[in-house]
């Protein structure tokens, strides 16, 4: 039984061989690559993606990549392919093969009726001299000198490099796109990140219940209003303009200042000049306001007028934060 110790340095050394395996990999770069994505942004198809055994699976994963950064994809097995499914490719798409040794049979079978249908082929291998590597269009060099597996077998440095190396293209398409934090968010519509990018203050506000009192209001009726509208706070308006703002820790501070709170108002116990945010701005900026200011709640204004409230709870529960 290995003690504590042992695991952890083999832990290390693994990621360290990772490491210094994908830092190889920029020497690797040339202008293949570099003619690669060149076609691919230039391409009026999509890009179909192959694979077989864990190369399918990184296949699948920068298929993902790519289509949520602005470069339509598809991922075809390399099996399926050969027995069926080869009608996946359309006329104008370009195929990426990814295979560490260029030679499986599925693959050394596929790349003849990719040639054949007249598609591009790009090649994702570490094998120069291999069947793939010699039919593509387009080399991607992959090439690691050994797995982090000490039997060498288990695909595991090799896979990490094929990632990569389809993070850096997906990366090269975004920037000659102009793929921007909008497009992003077009594409992650129901995603925590998505949110950041297009979810507004409005969107939050006018969901929640809108407590306001007017400045004259006596004590218990402000009381009431923060209670009923379960948001720790009220606004304070005068001739309907916010003059101030009372929150839970008003009222608390207001206990300890006074022994009689009878004909107290609301003008009287609220902090003014209370922290806002326009109702068209995105919600992350109302967190941003929150979290510099050291508060729970904010007020949501279209111009002069009040709109509502933003609770930190909200955020939180929209997966903001």
């Amino acid at each position: 039984m290995k003690n504590n110790t042992t695991i952890l340095n083999i832990a290390r050394n693994t990621i360290e061989n990772e490491a210094k395996a994908i830092q190889n990999l920029s020497s690797l770069l040339d202008t293949s690559f570099a003619d690669a994505v060149t076609h691919i942004f230039n391409a009026t198809g999509r890009v179909v993606i192959s694979g077989i055994g864990k190369s399918a699976i990184i296949a699948s994963k920068i298929v993902a990549t790519l289509n949520s950064t602005g470069t339509p994809a598809i991922f075809m097995h390399a099996a399926d392919a050969i027995h069926g499914d080869l009608g996946t490719i359309q006329e104008n798409d370009t195929v990426i093969c990814i295979s560490k040794s260029g030679n499986t049979p599925e693959i050394k079978m596929l790349v003849p009726l990719i040639k054949k249908g007249g598609n591009t082929l790009i090649a994702l291998t570490g094998n120069l001299e291999s069947t793939l590597a010699k039919q593509a269009d387009y080399i991607l060099n992959s090439f690691v000198e050994k797995e982090a597996c000490p039997n060498n077998l288990a695909p595991t440095t090799s896979t990490t490099a094929q990632l990569v190396i389809g993070d850096a293209l997906a990366i090269c398409l975004l920037e000659l796109r102009g793929f921007s934090s909008k497009d992003f968010a077009k594409y992650h519509p129901g995603g925590s990140l998505g949110k950041r990018l297009y979810l507004r203050v409005s969107d939050i506000a006018e969901n929640n219940m809108k407590p306001q009192v007017d400045s004259n209001a006596d004590v218990k009726e402000v009381i009431i209003e923060i209670s009923k509208k379960m948001l720790g706070v009220t606004a304070v308006l005068e001739n309907n303009k916010v003059v101030g703002i009372v929150t839970d820790g008003d009222i608390r501070r207001m206990l300890n200042k006074y022994d009689e709170i009878k004909g107290l108002k609301a003008k009287d116990i609220m902090t003014p000049n209370p922290k806002t945010i326009a109702y068209s701005m995105l919600a992350v900026k109302a967190l941003e306001a929150m979290q510099s200011k050291g508060i729970s709640q904010i007020l949501a204004m279209e111009n002069d007028t009040y709109m509502g409230v933003v609770h930190l709870h909200n955020l939180i529960n929209e997966g903001i934060i």
